[in-house]
């Protein structure tokens, strides 16, 4: 069992961080197989957390103000995002979504908390607006170098949007990115006792990423959960 003081130190670390550099803290959260893989094939989900496992990760959704997603994993998932059978409310869905390709039938349009959507120039007005009648909110952040969404421009923005502590859960683009470009905080992994052999968590290249200290394991079922910190020094 993971210690209700690992979610208070939580909340009270990300409202110090946030005061101190104006972002959120950002915690990577994802399951993988035994071999890294988050699924068998691109675009097919794949439930690997057991019920244990599951009830913490959604212990932690509700712990952040907002969690973050790419567009291929709403696409391939079309996940919920929210923080069931956990106390408090569940955190705000954020999309990164360059074009603005989500589904009008996502279930995100039900969330309780109206999606943040983060795009590129270029989206047609009338598409903004029909997010916004939609109860969703679209942010313009420029491009990076590699013609993706400028990460630290959408922490930013996030950031002076008062978010002060953000969960990271995928896909495999989402998480390389964040991870290579240095702004992860924290990470909370869960390691399902599966082999796969499919798509894995970090993608092909290069990527020179430090590793985690005051790491801790915990049983939860047949799963082992993960967390840490990330060591900057």
């Amino acid at each position: 069992m993971i210690p209700n003081r690992y979610f208070e130190d939580l909340r009270r670390l990300s409202r110090a961080y946030h005061g101190r550099t104006g972002r959120p803290l950002v915690t990577l959260s994802f399951a993988q197989s035994l071999d890294g893989s988050l699924a068998r094939t691109r675009g097919e989900p794949l439930a690997l957390s057991g019920p244990q496992s599951l009830v913490f990760t959604h212990r932690l959704r509700a712990a952040h103000d907002a969690i973050l997603v790419g567009i291929g994993t709403v696409l391939a998932d079309d996940p919920r995002l929210t923080a069931r059978g956990s106390d408090g409310g569940s955190p705000r869905p954020v999309i990164l979504d360059s074009k603005l390709r989500i589904p009008g039938k996502a279930r995100l349009w039900a969330h309780p908390c109206g999606p943040w959507i983060f795009v590129a120039a270029g989206v047609p007005a009338e598409d903004r607006d029909a997010v916004a009648k939609r109860g969703g909110r679209c942010f313009e952040v420029s491009r990076s170098h590699v013609r993706l969404l400028d990460l630290p421009a959408v922490l930013a923005e996030l950031g002076r949007n008062d978010i002060r502590s953000l969960m990271i859960e995928g896909g495999a683009t989402v998480i390389t990115r964040f991870l290579a470009e240095g702004l992860v905080d924290r990470a909370a992994i869960t390691i399902a006792p599966v082999f796969v052999g499919g798509l894995r968590a970090l993608e092909d290249g290069p990527v020179q990423i430090p590793g985690l200290v005051d790491v801790k394991a915990y049983q939860l079922g047949a799963d082992v959960v993960l967390t840490g910190v990330f060591d900057r020094v």
